[in-house]
C-alpha cells in the first residue's frame, strides 16, 4: 500500500506525537513502579517499572528514527531502530528471570502495593489507546519500527493486566508466589517479542493484540502492508 506525500508527513508528525506522549507517561511510570516495587519487594512491580524504561528506549529509537523529515533517511534508519528494541527486550527478560526466581527461591516474599494496583489500573487503560493509535499510523505508512514500538506499548497494556491481577491476589488472599509468577510471564513475553523485533517481524503475531481489538485480519494487512514493494525495506 502506497500513500501520498502530504499523508506521509501527517502519518510521520502523528507518530513523532504518540512516542513523544508514550515517552513522559513511560517515565513517569517506572518512576513509581520501580519505587514502590522496592518498597514492597516485588519482582513483577519493579519487572513492570523496567518495562517502562524498555519502552521510552524504544520510543526514543522511534523518535530519533522519524526525527529525519526526509522518508529515504526514516527508512535507513529502521533496521537499526529494530536492533535497539529487540536488545531493549532481551535486557528486561534476563533482569526479572534473574529476580523472579530469587524471589521463588524464598529471597523475600512481596508485600502488597496499593500504589502498584493503581499505577497498573491507569496502564490498563491507557496503554493500549497509544498502542492503538500509533499501530494504525504505522501499518499505514508502512514503518515496522513504529508497529515494532506499538507493540512494545502493547505488551505493557497486556503486562499491566496480568500485574494487576498478580498484586491483587497477594492483597486480598495474601497469594506472595503470584508476584513472581507474574514476573516471570513478563520475562516471557519480553523474549518472545524481542525475537520477533531483532527479525524484523514487528508487524505480524503479536501475542497480546486481542487486548486492544486487533483481529486477526488486521494482522495479516499488517503484515502485508510491511512487506510490500512499498514498504521501508524495499525501493
Amino acid at each position: 500500500m502506497t500513500v501520498s506525500t502530504e499523508r506521509g508527513t501527517v502519518l510521520a508528525r502523528r507518530i513523532r506525537l504518540l512516542v513523544a506522549v508514550t515517552i513522559v507517561y513511560n517515565l513517569g511510570e517506572a518512576v513509581v513502579a520501580i519505587w514502590a516495587g522496592r518498597v514492597a519487594s516485588s519482582a513483577a512491580l519493579v519487572g513492570f517499572g523496567l518495562d517502562s524504561l524498555v519502552e521510552v528506549s524504544s520510543a526514543l529509537a522511534v523518535a530519533w528514527q522519524f526525527s529525519a523529515r526526509d522518508a529515504r533517511t526514516r527508512q535507513a534508519r529502521e533496521a537499526r531502530a529494530m536492533r535497539v528494541i529487540a536488545l531493549a527486550f532481551f535486557a528486561l527478560a534476563a533482569y526479572v528471570t534473574v529476580e523472579a526466581l530469587r524471589s521463588l527461591l524464598g529471597a523475600q516474599e512481596a508485600d502488597p502495593s496499593p500504589v502498584g494496583i493503581v499505577l497498573a489500573a491507569l496502564s490498563v487503560v491507557i496503554m493500549p489507546t497509544l498502542s492503538l493509535a500509533q499501530r494504525r499510523a504505522g501499518r499505514e505508512l508502512g514503518s515496522a519500527s513504529a508497529v515494532a514500538d506499538s507493540k512494545q506499548t502493547l505488551l505493557c497494556a497486556y503486562l499491566s493486566v496480568a500485574l494487576l491481577g498478580g498484586l491483587l491476589l497477594n492483597a486480598l488472599w495474601g497469594w506472595a508466589w503470584a508476584d513472581p509468577v507474574v514476573a516471570l510471564l513478563i520475562a516471557g513475553l519480553a523474549v518472545r517479542e524481542g525475537v520477533e523485533a531483532w527479525r524484523g517481524d514487528a508487524c505480524c503475531g503479536s501475542g497480546a493484540a486481542a487486548l486492544v481489538g486487533v483481529s486477526p485480519a488486521e494482522e495479516d494487512d499488517c503484515c502485508s502492508d510491511c512487506h510490500s514493494d512499498h514498504g521501508p525495506d524495499r525501493p
